[in-house]
């Protein structure tokens, strides 16, 4: 037996090499043969067999790699995500040809699982077809109804500041970090829009919930998110941060639907106090119509897209602002004199004080060039085949705008890489908005929150820099590094503000 089993053992365990080896070129022939770009395709870097482009990017970075990417490929140029074929957009005029050009092509998300396994499809964010448009009509409507982006909605948020800068002067000129703070102050904007009430900063709920959408935001734009999204059925039976990320937008909800369940004890369809009362009045008015997206589900995605977009962008902006002021002092000097020669000290700031207030506005508007806050926007999808650049890029394709390669096109900025406040001044040092300026994004899945927020960063900062002087603690200088998520945010960081009523 001993002497049959020497004999046919080496051409067994030959056999099951040669089964590897086939199987090893088979899987690699038949993912090329699936995955080759078709003809008219944009080109891009070659891909690893089954992982495709993942590993051509740094993630900590996707920005600036997609960036350098367009220098050798172009400026509409593919990447392969595992199975999938994604189209990256590059500079001013592409994007403007393919979101508002050809915006009706582009206004669908793509079918992301990590993404759908918390949202299934409903909100208004990352929804698409007729749930999106419902829900964006219905959302833009309303919001209206409530101030947003109007003269009225002015004193909440020159309140909110009130209660703000009295928890600035608590700490006395002492070193802090301002994340929470200005996290929860711009915050409660939209929260009195749609909760109807703010919640107080000590508030440890809100606290949590704060700190959660921090860390999901980070973890949305990770490697995990895309290895997830890729290998869909193996990643959902490991442990990693995709794992947490599922639980912390299911404690989101838990919040939300709490909140939901109080408001209904007091809910009377004859009133009209927020966002939340008008949506079950409108979860009632369409119950048992054809094609209805209105229903409480529906509602708690939709009160938290309006929560994340509501909080993020501005809350950033501002906290890069805080660090910018303090980099450049003589900048911040200036603002305040423009503004104490415009406003004074006597009264609040107005969204009516803004065009006497050139030097100031441009400087808002830099620091959300420079800052960058949402560095490749969010995903669009193709609804039908259409042409980018020359090239044919098929329905159901997921496009990326790149903004970074926009805000940083050294043909459309003087100093790109610089924070110069006269990119947006003429000659004469008035006011100059640049067509190139999209920190926003463009065409119809435009931010849904650009006026409020644009109200919002005028009136916070001209506020902050009308009460305080803004610096480092001693011995130390402003860290520029940014950490990477869906929005690019500084890195945690202290300062000092100093209340300048003691300065004056």
């Amino acid at each position: 037996m001993e002497s049959v089993i020497s004999v046919i053992g080496p051409y067994v365990a030959w056999d099951f090499r040669s089964l590897l080896l086939f199987t090893v070129v088979f899987i690699i022939t038949a993912d090329y043969i699936k995955n080759r770009r078709p003809l008219g395709f944009p080109p891009g870097p070659p891909a690893l067999p089954l992982v495709g482009n993942i590993f051509t990017l740094d993630h900590s970075r996707s920005h600036e790699t997609l960036t350098q990417l367009a220098a050798r490929y172009g400026d509409v140029y593919s990447l392969r995500m595992g199975q999938e074929w994604m189209v990256v957009l590059n500079r001013f005029e592409v994007l403007k040809e393919a979101l508002i050009t050809q915006g009706d092509i582009l206004t669908d998300r793509p079918k992301l699982p990590l993404q759908d396994a918390v949202s299934h499809g409903l909100g208004v964010i990352f929804s698409s077809g007729n749930i999106w448009k419902e829900q964006r009509r219905f959302a833009l409507s309303t919001l209206r109804y409530f101030g947003f982006g109007k003269k009225s909605l002015e004193p909440v948020i020159l309140d909110e500041f009130t209660h703000c800068a009295k928890a600035l002067r608590g700490y006395k000129g002492k070193p802090f970090n301002p994340h929470l703070i200005v996290n929860n102050a711009v915050s409660n904007i939209i929260c009195f829009l749609v909760f109807g009430h703010r919640f107080e900063y000590g508030d440890e709920r809100f606290i949590k919930l704060m700190k959660m959408f921090d860390k999901a935001i980070q973890i949305e734009a990770s490697i995990w998110a895309t290895l997830y999204n890729s290998f869909t059925v193996l990643m959902r039976r490991l442990p990693g941060p995709h794992q947490t990320l599922k639980q912390i937008w299911s404690d989101v909800k838990d919040f939300i639907r709490a909140e939901l369940k109080e408001h209904k004890k007091s809910w009377d369809p004859s009133e009209r106090r927020d966002y939340i009362d008008c949506y079950l009045n409108e979860i009632q008015t369409n119950k048992g119509q054809d094609d209805n997206t209105f229903d409480e589900e529906n509602l708690v995605l939709c009160v938290l897209d309006l929560f994340a977009a509501g909080t993020e962008t501005t809350s950033t902006t501002l906290r890069w602002a805080f660090l910018y002021m303090a980099k450049y002092p003589e900048i911040q000097e200036k603002v305040q004199a423009e503004i104490d020669s415009v406003i004074g000290q006597s009264r609040q700031p107005s969204m009516e004080d803004r065009s006497n207030l050139p030097f100031t506005d441009a400087v808002i508007h830099e620091l959300q060039r420079i800052g960058n806050i949402v560095p490749l926007s969010l995903p669009h999808a193709t609804n039908r085949d259409v042409q980018l650049g020359g090239y044919t890029v098929p329905k159901g394709v997921m496009i990326i705008p790149n903004l970074t390669s926009v805000l940083f096109d050294k043909n459309e900025w003087e100093t790109p890489h610089t924070f110069n406040p006269g990119h947006f001044l003429n000659e004469e040092g008035k006011f100059v908005k640049r067509a190139a300026f999209i920190p926003f994004s463009a065409g119809k899945r435009l931010c849904l929150g650009e006026n409020l927020a644009r109200m919002e960063l005028f009136l916070f900062f001209t506020s902050f820099m009308q009460n305080f002087i803004i610096s480092m603690p001693d011995g130390m200088k402003p860290v520029m590094d940014y950490r990477f998520g869906i929005t690019l945010a500084p890195k945690q960081y202290e300062i000092c503000m100093t209340p300048r009523q003691e300065m004056l």
